[in-house]
């Protein structure tokens, strides 16, 4: 990362903590082999690939709690331009807008300004990869059998996040230096999920065209 992303980046603009992975765990190991074959500069078609002997789930929750981090940091850059006026709703340009639901206060989907959307959506995804139920961090203990389903909740909702600051706050992104990161981070995400199934296709309608420039 160049030097003035470092500055953009690093600062504290994200919203949570990091969520990070125990030193001398499996998950640690794996996020370490991830992230060296991202440095090294390998095509990120096959680095997202599941590494041999590997398990799918341990693989899958490694890069879950990754994009989290660096979704976050993404958003974080342009969240100063990302205001209840500039956005009274959470949308992807006028085709795509997107409501909220949860199990506590939105029991029914409903429409949000964008900064709302995004703080509900971090905290719900927060609690989610800490909640030793579904992310567990012991060596041993197994994932829950519906794990894949609420990682695809969790990432498709990420997705949302890329949607919106493409076509919302890509014009900030680009004042910021920023836009190689983002693409690259955004390629990283797009061939993780199409790799593994994680995304249904008409979610990814919004990007598209973008995606088969940018990805193909």
């Amino acid at each position: 990362m160049s030097n003035p992303l470092k500055q953009v980046f690093n600062k504290d603009r994200t919203f949570r903590p990091k969520r990070k992975f125990e030193p001398g765990t499996q998950r640690f190991e794996l996020h370490k082999k991830a992230q060296a074959s991202l440095n090294a500069g390998l095509d990120l078609k096959l680095a997202v690939q599941l590494p041999h002997g590997e398990d799918l789930n341990d693989w899958v929750a490694v890069h879950v709690v990754d994009f989290f981090n660096r979704i976050n940091l993404i958003y974080g850059t342009v969240s100063d331009s990302c205001t209840e006026q500039s956005c009274p709703v959470m949308s992807g340009g006028p085709k795509y807008e997107y409501r909220w639901q949860d199990d506590n206060r939105y029991r029914k989907p409903t429409a949000l300004s964008a900064p709302k959307y995004m703080n509900l959506l971090m905290d719900w995804i927060e609690v989610q990869i800490n909640n030793e139920g579904i992310f567990p961090t012991n060596v041993g203990t197994p994932f829950p059998k519906n794990f894949l389903q609420v990682v695809k909740k969790i990432l498709s909702r990420l997705f949302r996040v890329f949607v919106h600051v493409y076509i919302h706050h890509f014009e900030r992104i680009i004042q910021m230096g920023a836009e190689a990161h983002v693409n690259t981070c955004y390629k990283h995400f797009y061939y993780f999920v199409t790799e593994f199934n994680l995304i249904d296709t008409k979610e990814l309608e919004p990007l598209k065209e973008m995606t088969s420039r940018m990805c193909h």
